[in-house]
């Protein structure tokens, strides 16, 4: 496991790589110093909105958790309206945040565990919950201003041009390795990926972890909202739709097995950075938006391919 798991990661870090070097090809002046940064910027967004992501996919049981783009959304207005541009109003704000995209992430695995609907439906069914909540709170009028705090947290340059968000990045990834590999938790979610009924005999509170992995999932939607906000300083109806299908092929990318039981946050991360490399390479050239999504689906058809390989050698 801990083979695949490495060389996966270091694949996608090498593909990264490759594009830079293709984009450099292409257009002259793509791998500058600017450039780098702020795809690098980009990634971070998007691998932290993917944190929970892994852990659902992690978790098996066909695990995807369709819910995040919407719970970013939300985060993002629930600090964006309650805090109307005050840094004091912040902490209280992140907590409430965080707490509706725990819940959210709660009422997912509940319905997922005790009423036994699929991870799919269920989510998918949560997302037009919470869309039709967002519009019947704002009335699909976004009235505040985002936190000094946030923005200059994430927006603002350290050392060298270097913005915040990218060592909060690599902190929450050393938080998440720790909580995967070092702690009972992330021994018991691997091993419900793995074998359900195996873990279940083990002792295993199987219903438990799951329930415990989509509230996480949840609540770390929610936090990737928050971030978003830092960077983008308003709020979009559909601000965090545009994380929801990448999310998933940065988990995949980064040789997270969708059956389970196999992966990691450090692959994640990878993952999420050559999904950017490879968005940024087609806005250089040119290609329309409906025609990079389409990219995004075949990258993930064809992942979803190997994937089934690699589910078959594991039976």
């Amino acid at each position: 496991m801990r083979r695949i798991h490495i060389s996966s990661a270091l694949s996608a870090l090498l593909l990264a790589v490759v594009l830079f070097v293709l984009g450099g090809i292409l257009h002259p002046g793509f791998a500058n110093y600017g450039l780098v940064i702020n795809i690098l910027r980009l990634a971070a967004f998007l691998g932290i909105v993917a944190i929970g992501q892994t852990l659902v996919i992690i978790s098996g049981g066909e695990g995807i958790d369709l819910s995040v783009g919407a719970v970013v959304t939300l985060g993002a207005i629930i600090i964006y309206r309650f805090t109307n541009g005050h840094n004091e109003l912040f902490l209280p704000a992140l907590l409430l945040a965080l707490g509706v995209g725990a819940l959210i992430g709660l009422i997912n695995g509940i319905g997922v565990t005790a009423l036994r609907i699929p991870p799919l439906v269920m989510t998918l069914g949560m997302t037009g919950v919470v869309q039709g909540l967002i519009l019947a709170v704002t009335q699909g009028q976004m009235i505040g201003d985002a936190p000094p705090f946030i923005t200059d947290l994430v927006s603002g340059s350290l050392i060298l041009g270097i913005p915040g968000v990218l060592p909060l990045w690599i902190i929450i990834g050393l938080g998440t390795w720790l909580l995967l590999e070092r702690t009972r938790y992330g021994k018991h979610l691997f091993a419900i990926g793995v074998n359900r009924a195996t873990a279940l005999l083990s002792g295993v509170r199987v219903s438990l972890v799951v329930v415990l992995t989509y509230t996480l999932s949840g609540l770390l939607a929610a936090l990737g909202g928050v971030i978003l906000l830092g960077y983008t300083h308003r709020v979009f109806l559909n601000l965090g739709e545009q994380y929801t299908l990448p999310s998933v092929a940065a988990v995949v990318v980064g040789g997270t097995l969708l059956a389970g039981g196999v992966g990691g946050y450090g692959g994640t991360m990878a993952g999420a950075l050559v999904l950017t490399v490879l968005t940024s390479l087609l806005t250089t050239v040119q290609l329309p938006e409906a025609l990079r999504m389409i990219v995004y689906g075949v990258v993930l058809l064809l992942l979803l391919a190997v994937y089934g390989r690699q589910r078959r050698l594991r039976a």
